[in-house]
C-alpha cells in the first residue's frame, strides 16, 4: 500500500532488468498505481515471478525475455508489448551491473602488485571485462531507449527513467568500470532530456546509494551473514548508518514518473543514498 496516490492506469510501463530486487520493486510500485507493467529480463523465469505476483494482486503484467545488448531481441519484445498492451508510455532502464573483470582487488596501487597472481591491479584489468561492464550499463540503456522511445514521442506523460548511482558523483574504489559507466548514464540522462524535450519525453535518473541485492550480497556479508570490512567502511561513510531498503526508492520513482507531480522536471539525477554523496568523511 502506497502512502500517496499516483494514477498510472492509462500507462504502459516497460522495465528492463525487472526480475531483480530493485527493479522488481519498481514493477510492483507502478503496477499498484494501475499501470500495465512489462517486465523485461534476460532470465524469463525471474521476470515471470514478478509478473505473477502482480497478476495475483489483480494487476496487469507481462513477462518477457530480452537482452538489452541485442537490438533484435528488444525489437521482438516491443512487438509483444504492442500486441498485449499497446505502445510504451514509460521506460525504466533498470538493467545493469558490474563484473569482477572490471574491478581491482585492492583500493590502492602498490608497485609490484601486478606480479602477484592473486591480485588484479589496474594494469591487469581485462579490456573485455571493462567493455562488458560499460556496455551492460551504457548500451543497455541506449538500445532500449532507441527501441521503445520511438513510440513515446508526442504522447502525454511520456517519461524515461534511468538508473545511475551515487558513485557517478564520486567514484568508488575497486570498481573503475562500473563507476565510469554510471557517470556516463548521468551524462546521457541530461543529453537525452535535452534531445527529447521538444518531443514531450521527460528523462530523469535515480542515483541509488547502497542497497543489498543478489549481485552484491556476497561482497557485503560473509557466509555466516556477518558484515564484511567493505560493509563496515560503507556504513561508516553513510550518515544514516544503514543500507537502503528497496521500497525507499519508490517515492522518488513515482514522483519522477507522474506527469502531474513532476511535469516540469527533466534532466535530473537524484541521489537516494542516506547522505553518502554529501558526506566529506569529517
Amino acid at each position: 500500500m502506497l502512502p500517496f496516490s499516483i494514477n498510472l492506469s492509462d500507462k504502459v510501463v516497460v522495465i528492463t532488468g525487472g526480475g531483480g530486487v530493485l527493479c522488481g520493486q519498481f514493477a510492483h510500485a507502478v503496477a499498484s498505481c494501475g499501470a500495465k507493467t512489462v517486465i523485461l529480463d534476460l532470465q524469463k523465469d525471474k521476470a515471470e515471478q514478478v509478473a505473477a505476483k502482480i497478476r495475483d494482486k489483480g494487476g496487469k503484467a507481462l513477462a518477457l525475455s530480452a537482452n538489452v545488448l541485442e537490438k533484435e531481441s528488444l525489437e521482438k519484445a516491443r512487438e509483444a508489448v504492442l500486441e498485449h498492451f499497446g505502445t510504451c508510455d514509460i521506460l525504466i532502464n533498470g538493467a545493469g551491473g558490474n563484473s569482477p573483470k572490471g574491478s581491482t582487488t585492492l583500493e590502492f596501487y602498490n608497485p609490484g602488485d601486478e606480479k602477484n597472481k592473486d591480485i588484479i591491479s589496474f594494469f591487469d584489468l581485462d579490456p573485455d571485462g571493462v567493455s562488458f561492464v560499460f556496455d551492460l550499463n551504457f548500451l543497455g540503456t541506449l538500445l532500449p531507449t532507441q527501441v521503445f522511445a520511438k513510440d513515446m514521442a508526442g504522447k502525454r506523460g511520456a517519461s524515461i527513467l534511468n538508473i545511475s548511482s551515487m558513485n557517478a558523483f564520486s567514484p568508488l574504489t575497486k570498481i573503475p568500470a562500473y563507476s565510469a559507466a554510471k557517470a556516463a548514464i548521468s551524462n546521457f540522462t541530461a543529453w537525452l532530456a535535452v534531445h527529447f524535450a521538444k518531443a514531450g519525453i521527460r528523462v530523469n535518473a535515480l542515483a541509488p546509494g547502497f542497497f543489498v541485492t543478489e549481485q552484491n550480497k556476497k561482497l557485503l556479508f560473509d557466509e555466516a551473514g556477518r558484515p564484511t570490512s567493505r560493509t563496515q567502511k560503507i556504513l561508516s561513510q553513510t550518515p544514516m548508518g544503514r543500507f537502503g531498503e528497496p521500497e525507499e526508492l519508490v517515492g522518488t520513482l513515482l514522483w519522477l514518473l507522474s506527469p502531474g507531480a513532476s511535469s516540469f522536471v527533466t534532466g535530473t539525477v537524484i541521489p537516494i543514498d542516506g547522505g553518502f554523496s554529501a558526506y566529506s568523511g569529517v
